[in-house]
C-alpha cells in the first residue's frame, strides 16, 4: 500500500470538494488504488496555513469551513499566516495547488507550485493561469526535477484531456488542434441557435449557476485563451505570451448569426485555434479563439449546451475527438482528483 501526505492550499469549491471526498471516500481509493491519502495541510487565503503531521481530520475542517469558523482551529494542529510559510515550515509527498489566481501574474500560485518542485516535491494544480502563463517552465522543472506536474483540470475540467494528449498519445507528433473549450460559452451560444438573444440565453445560465455573476471571463473568452495556452505549453511544449492569442468573445454574435448558421445545418461555436507550421510546436504559431460558424458533420457542430470538445491533430493518428462535460467544481475537483491517484500509484511502494 502506498501512502500519500498532501498538502491542500485553496479552499474554495473544488478544495472543499476534494476534501470531503477523501473524508468519504478514502477507504475506497485505498482498496481500489492502493493508495492511503492523508492530507496534512490545508490553507486558505482567508485563515491561512494549518498542519498536523498525523493527518487532519477532514470533517472538521470541513465543519469549520462551514459555519465561518477559521480552518486552522483544528486541535493538536500548527499555524502559519500564509500558504507559503506553512509549505516552508512543513513536509508532505505532494502539493495540490486548487486555488483561483488572476491572469495578471497567476500568483500566488505560482510561487506554491514553485517551492513544492523546487524541493522535488510533485505537484497537481487545477489552477489556470500559472499553467497559462508559465506551464512550459513549470513541466521542465519537474522534469528536472524528477516528479511530476499534473494539471488535467485546466482544460475541461474532469475531462481527460491533457493525460489523454501527453500520455496516452506519448510518442506521437502534435501537429495542431481546434476545440470548444467553455461550457458556459457553449451554451449561451446554443440556446441563441434556438432563437434566443443574447441577454437571455446569459441570463439564463446565471440562474443555473453555469455562468458567474460576472462572467467575462467565459463570455469574452479569457478563460478559453488560458487553455490554448496550457495546451500549447504541455502538449506542443510551446509557452505563449497572451498577446500571442487573438480572441474574439460572444458578447457581440447575434441571434441572426447564431440561428443563420442552425437553418445552414450547421453551429456557431466559440472555436479555439492552435497550429504550428512546424511539428511539435515548431514554427509560426496560429492561436486565436473567436466565433465561427461550424458546418454539420464537423465534430464542434454536434454538441450542444455545457459540454465541450476537443480535435487533435497528431501524427500517425490524424484526427482524435474528445468530447466531455466542461463546467463545475465537482468535475474539476474529480480531474484533480484522478492526477492525486496518479501520483499516488506511482510512488515507490512503502517499507
Amino acid at each position: 500500500m502506498n501512502s500519500l501526505r498532501i498538502w491542500l492550499v485553496g479552499f474554495g469549491a473544488v478544495g472543499r470538494w476534494l476534501a470531503g471526498v477523501l473524508d468519504a471516500q478514502g477507504g475506497r481509493i485505498a482498496s481500489r488504488y492502493g493508495c492511503a491519502i492523508t492530507v496534512v495541510g490545508i490553507a486558505n487565503a482567508r485563515d491561512g496555513f494549518v498542519y498536523d503531521e498525523r493527518g487532519l481530520d477532514m470533517g472538521s475542517v470541513l465543519a469549520a469551513a462551514e459555519s465561518g469558523r477559521p480552518i486552522t482551529d483544528q486541535r493538536g494542529a500548527r499555524g502559519w499566516p500564509g500558504a507559503i510559510e506553512g509549505l516552508r515550515a512543513t513536509e508532505a509527498d505532494l502539493l495540490v495547488e486548487v486555488t483561483a489566481s488572476p491572469p495578471a501574474d497567476g500568483e500566488p500560485g505560482l510561487t506554491h507550485i514553485r517551492e513544492a518542485l523546487q524541493r522535488r516535491i510533485p505537484v497537481v494544480t487545477s489552477n489556470k493561469w500559472p499553467v497559462a502563463l508559465h506551464g512550459a517552465e513549470l513541466a521542465a522543472l519537474a522534469r528536472r526535477q524528477g516528479v511530476a506536474f499534473r494539471a488535467e483540470s485546466t482544460v475541461m475540467s474532469g475531462t481527460p484531456v491533457l493525460s489523454a494528449l501527453a500520455d496516452g498519445m506519448a510518442g506521437a507528433v502534435p501537429v495542431g488542434l481546434r476545440g470548444v473549450l467553455n461550457a458556459t460559452a457553449n451554451a449561451i451560444l446554443s440556446r441563441m441557435a434556438g432563437g434566443i438573444g443574447y441577454a437571455d440565453a446569459l441570463a439564463e445560465a446565471q440562474r443555473a449557476g453555469l455562468a458567474e455573476p460576472d462572467p467575462a471571463a467565459d463570455v469574452e473568452g479569457h478563460d478559453t485563451v488560458a487553455k490554448v495556452m496550457i495546451l500549447s505549453a504541455l502538449v506542443f511544449g510551446r509557452q505563449l505570451s497572451r498577446e500571442q492569442v487573438s480572441c474574439q468573445g460572444i458578447t457581440g454574435v447575434t441571434v441572426e448569426e447564431a440561428r443563420q448558421a442552425a437553418s445552414a445545418g450547421g453551429r456557431l461555436r466559440h472555436v479555439a485555434t492552435l497550429a504550428f507550421a512546424g511539428p511539435d510546436g515548431a514554427g509560426t504559431v496560429t492561436a486565436r479563439v473567436r466565433p465561427e460558424a461550424v458546418p454539420a458533420g464537423d465534430p464542434l457542430a454536434g454538441i450542444d449546451g455545457a459540454t465541450c470538445a476537443l480535435v487533435f491533430h497528431a501524427t500517425p493518428f490524424g484526427q482524435v475527438t474528445i468530447t466531455g462535460p466542461g463546467a463545475g467544481p465537482h468535475l474539476a475537483g474529480q480531474g484533480t482528483l484522478a492526477d492525486i491517484i496518479t501520483v499516488a500509484r506511482g510512488r515507490a511502494p512503502n517499507p
